[in-house]
């Protein structure tokens, strides 16, 4: 039995949002994934930005064989209170967790915690990513173990890694952003990092598009109109058609897989 502490990206208030939307938060559906995964998983949910017993985590953190980071809708470089305690606690798990997970937000946590940089990205993922390719790096790593060399994933993302930590090394890419994929050590620490969500499903970031319609149209300006909106929403349900769900989970299944 495998115990995995799960880590919440998103404050408590956008949570709420997204659960009076019938949206399930992003550990929710980290969740559903892993239960679908393995039935030989111990579970512990964390929020370092609005949990107020943060530091009982951090005094347990080496009990863990892995620790999952997920989404969030928040930028880092902005800097605020929550996001430097989020930042400090990731910190903390790159000295006691042997395993991370940075999905996203996490990978960007993550990677600014080891020194590297993220910052706004000149296009988003909205939904969905396009044509990620694996790298030559990409292809022996065991993050990708049996994927496809080039594939299509749920991703919803405005930022972007464009500084790698020292010493790590970027597995895959697409034309939207050049880190789709990563590895690094800080601390014998093994971070695998993604920037697209295989745990999360297209049907969910449909919901999300739904939910944000007003914002990204009028304020991210992502699309022109309502029709430009729907033109996407079609194309992401061509995809759910001929998308294979363990498949779009292997990054999740293999990690589980090296945890030791």
């Amino acid at each position: 039995m495998k115990k995995i502490l799960i880590v919440e990206g998103n404050l408590e208030e956008e949570n709420n949002t997204f659960t009076k939307a019938g949206i399930q938060t992003h550990t929710q559906s980290l969740k559903e994934s892993l239960d679908y995964l393995s039935k030989e998983i111990m579970l512990d949910i964390v929020n370092p930005s609005s949990d107020k017993n943060i530091d009982s985590f951090n005094d347990k953190l080496h009990i863990y064989d892995g620790l999952i980071w997920g989404g969030s809708s928040l930028n880092i470089y902005n800097d605020t209170p929550e996001i430097k305690r989020q930042i400090e606690f990731m910190k903390n798990c790159q000295k006691k967790v042997k395993n991370i997970l940075g999905i996203c937000w996490g990978m960007q946590v993550a990677v600014t915690a080891a020194g590297g940089q993220v910052k706004k990205a000149n296009v988003s993922h909205v939904g969905i990513a396009k044509e990620i390719e694996l790298n030559e790096e990409g292809l022996k790593h065991p993050l990708y173990k049996d994927k496809e060399k080039k594939f299509n994933s749920a991703a919803f993302n405005y930022d972007e890694v464009v500084k790698i930590p020292e010493n790590g090394i970027c597995l895959a890419s697409n034309k939207v952003n050049k880190v789709q994929g990563l590895y690094f050590e800080v601390n014998k620490t093994r971070v695998w990092g993604l920037q697209y969500h295989p745990e999360i499903t297209y049907e969910k970031m449909i919901s999300l598009i739904n939910f944000r319609r007003k914002r990204l149209i009028e304020d991210r300006k992502v699309f022109e109109n309502e029709n430009d909106l729907e033109k996407h929403i079609s194309l992401i349900e061509k995809e759910i058609q001929i998308t294979v769900k363990e498949k779009k989970m292997l990054e999740l299944k293999n990690w589980l897989k090296e945890l030791n």
